[in-house]
């Protein structure tokens, strides 16, 4: 950041009084901009015992596979970005079940939260941010090809609470390597 969203003057990275981290502060009206993780919501588009994902038409990871997820705006709760995401990158209509993993990527500055969701229908479709979408086999998963560390921990979750029967809300943290 070198200028400030208030009165566009130049901002310095200080310890502001009474604060205990360097936050960008403008030099003119002294406003503080801070700078905080961003959420990116998605969902595990279940049909019968198939997920959804999607082929990225975008960077970082173009060409690799994913759950459908994005950004969470302005004014949305978790819940309408995620069904909203789902439909704009597979153009899939889901009912969303329970939130199913919440994952801190500091690395990144981003959490990541993932619902369980059911599938409305398979009338789906790549948007502009996906080349393909695709329904699969826990077997048939491209492990090697998934775009994120976070879908693949929330990926092996899922597989793994369906296995012992029962689903649960899942933490941590994950580290990108890439």
């Amino acid at each position: 950041m070198k200028f400030c969203s208030v009165c566009s003057y130049t901002v310095s990275l200080c310890v502001p009084p009474g604060d205990n981290r360097k936050r960008f502060v403008c030099d003119n009206c002294n406003t503080i901009h801070y700078v905080n993780p961003r959420n990116v919501v998605g969902t595990v588009p279940i049909w019968d015992n198939k997920l959804l994902l999607c082929r990225r038409a975008i960077k970082p990871r173009y060409g690799c596979w994913t759950l459908p997820a994005g950004f969470m705006e302005i004014g949305e709760t978790t819940a309408e970005a995620a069904i909203r995401e789902t439909l704009e990158e597979a153009g899939a209509r889901v009912e969303l079940q329970m939130l199913f993993t919440v994952l801190n990527a500091p690395y990144v500055h981003q959490v990541h939260l993932f619902y369980l969701a059911r599938l409305l229908d398979i009338d789906v479709q790549a948007g502009a941010e996906s080349l393909d979408v695709k329904l699969f086999d826990e077997a048939d998963i491209p492990w090697d090809k998934i775009a994120f560390p976070t879908v693949g921990r929330t990926l092996h979750l899922f597989f793994a609470n369906r296995i012992s029967g029962g689903y649960g809300l899942h933490s941590g943290n994950v580290f990108y390597s890439q």
